[in-house]
């Protein structure tokens, strides 16, 4: 047996299914060999972006893996990695290395070293008897902690050397350990929230990893805690709930900013708090709870006043049988919980933005698609991404998600093109759902032949591509350049290219048709074609409440 062959059969007793991928690597035909089903991508970084989204959905369990050639295809694959890595998604990346007599002679590309700042932990399999070794390392660090890429590199001559055929029967996986937070960290911290006024929950991906949607609405119902979402951790609980504020990133919801600006203490669970513009900060004066499962997090943003370290799910466990204790049946003096102000904040809010929302005007607002996807099709039926720019700022505060991952909300690298091979990953690891992508025409320009794929491999997506002929949110970036040289300007019929591709598309112009539009997209889905939707929209520039806190 090859030992590439004995890397495809650890594989498969991890419960590895899919193999996304693009030659030349010997991973491809050993993993078909053994029952796992290769998805060619057109482009090494959309084909890490559905080992991304994959992961995303599965929560890890079992995580997506990309495997590439040495040079040109790992060179290929940092961007989504880099993406992968900012948002801490738990993945596998089996880069072919150069061979053994060649490694990291200069100047020729070494994964092992280039890739060390993005991944979580990387290392090669440089003889044949680390095999086992270095496979169970890698799949332990990707079921515990915080989540990351995991990259293993293989030397191209390894990958054909011979291995001991009952190799395999050495292998053992390693469970996942889960920790709670300190009982005294918990009881303190749990005071601090019966005690308090105006408290609040922001909830991260943490939480949805951890697939703790009931723990965090068991608490937050017991005390009456409205709860937001970071990007990231969009849909850790249904958005149609009366608690929910909706999401904060760079933009976010009116809910979500008047119930920050007058919190007295905050539970951030399962969010790493990490400084940076996606990221809503908290405003001073306030008393913070921090709860993650990685040390590393701990006063990243800031100094917490309380911080509890541990597996999110665990933690709301402990909180909620804390409070539970300390406050019996009547946890706090309060006539009425705060969802009636939450709904007379958003109804506000709605109302304030219903000229945009239903503008029926061409070009057609982009905010009006937002509005009509959300009510043609039920969020619990779907799961929603987004691109980066405009796209991500225009739907994360209005779109209310309906479930645990109906919403793959991403960014901190925000590299455009990403949400595509996130819906197609999406699509792979939740073939029921109907897996929907809003991207720019900026973004599809940058992966949009990656379409293909979806088609090629009977993965029937529904791309939505609001196409504006303009890179709008540069605007104040570029004007100048603009006016004397039209570079914000671009052009193309992405409908057209689709319908190209081998896929179902049309092209929309009129604000009546968006609906019924959608709904054709949805029924070639269920006739086994991925679609395209390209809608011809206005410059639209602004933006919900977008970064008041800096």
């Amino acid at each position: 047996m090859r030992t590439i062959d004995l890397i495809a059969q650890i594989l498969k007793a991890e419960g590895i299914e899919y193999l996304s991928c693009f030659p030349t690597t010997p991973v491809i035909e050993a993993a078909a060999q053994v029952g796992i089903r290769p998805i060619i991508c057109r482009q090494e970084r959309v084909g890490v972006g559905i080992a991304d989204g994959y992961s995303r959905v599965t929560n890890g369990r079992p995580p997506g893996v990309f495997a590439m050639q040495y040079g040109p295809g790992a060179e290929n694959a940092f961007p989504g990695v880099s993406t992968a890595y900012s948002d801490s998604t738990p993945m596998l990346l089996l880069p072919l290395g150069h061979t053994r007599k060649h490694d990291r002679v200069f100047p020729l590309f070494s994964s092992l070293r280039t890739y060390e700042s993005v991944t979580k932990s990387i290392e090669q399999i440089n003889t044949e008897d680390r095999v086992i070794d270095v496979m169970r390392r890698a799949f332990a660090s990707l079921r515990n902690g915080r989540g990351g890429p995991v990259m293993v590199e293989i030397p191209s001559d390894l990958s054909e050397t011979t291995v001991d055929p009952t190799s395999i029967e050495n292998y053992q996986a390693v469970p996942n350990a889960l920790a709670q937070a300190n009982p005294e960290d918990v009881d303190r911290a749990a005071k601090a929230l019966l005690s308090a006024e105006d408290p609040m929950i922001i909830a991260g991906a943490g939480v949805l990893y951890a697939e703790a949607t009931d723990q965090l609405v068991q608490l937050a119902e017991f005390l009456q805690l409205p709860v937001m979402t970071t990007m990231e951790g969009k849909s850790a609980i249904s958005e149609l709930h009366p608690l929910a504020l909706g999401s904060g990133s760079g933009v976010m919801s009116e809910p979500v900013l008047s119930f920050l600006k007058k919190a007295d203490v905050v539970l951030v669970i399962g969010s790493s708090m990490t400084p940076h513009s996606m990221v809503t900060p908290i405003p001073s004066g306030k008393t913070v709870i921090h709860s993650t499962n990685d040390p590393i997090d701990i006063g990243k943003g800031g100094s917490p006043d309380h911080a509890l370290l541990g597996d999110s799910k665990l933690v709301l466990s402990q909180l909620y049988e804390a409070v539970q204790d300390l406050a019996g049946e009547n946890p706090r003096s309060v006539v009425e919980g705060p969802a009636q102000e939450i709904e007379a904040i958003r109804s506000a809010w709605e109302a304030n933005w219903s000229p945009k929302l239903m503008a029926n005007s061409k070009p057609i607002n982009p905010y009006q698609v937002i509005h009509e996807l959300m009510n043609t099709i039920p969020p619990s039926e779907a799961i929603v991404t987004h691109d980066a720019g405009s796209p991500r700022f225009q739907i994360m505060p209005f779109y209310k998600s309906d479930g645990p991952r109906t919403y793959l909300g991403w960014g901190k690298s925000h590299q455009l093109g990403t949400g595509l091979g996130l819906a197609i990953g999406a699509k792979l690891a939740s073939p029921a759902k109907i897996c929907i992508n809003l991207m720019g025409d900026a973004a599809f320009g940058m992966t949009g032949l990656d379409f293909e794929t979806a088609v090629r491999s009977d993965l029937p997506i529904i791309t939505i591509v609001l196409n504006n002929s303009t890179m709008a949110v540069e605007t104040s970036a570029m004007e100048l350049s603009h006016e004397l040289h039209q570079t914000r300007d671009l052009g193309g019929n992405y409908a057209e290219i689709a319908r190209s591709l081998g896929g179902w598309s049309e092209r929309v112009t009129e604000p009546d048709q968006i609906s019924n539009a959608i709904n054709r997209a949805r029924r070639a889905n269920e006739d086994g074609s991925a679609a395209l939707l390209e809608f011809i929209t206005s410059e639209e520039t602004e933006y919900s409440n977008r970064r008041p806190f800096g």
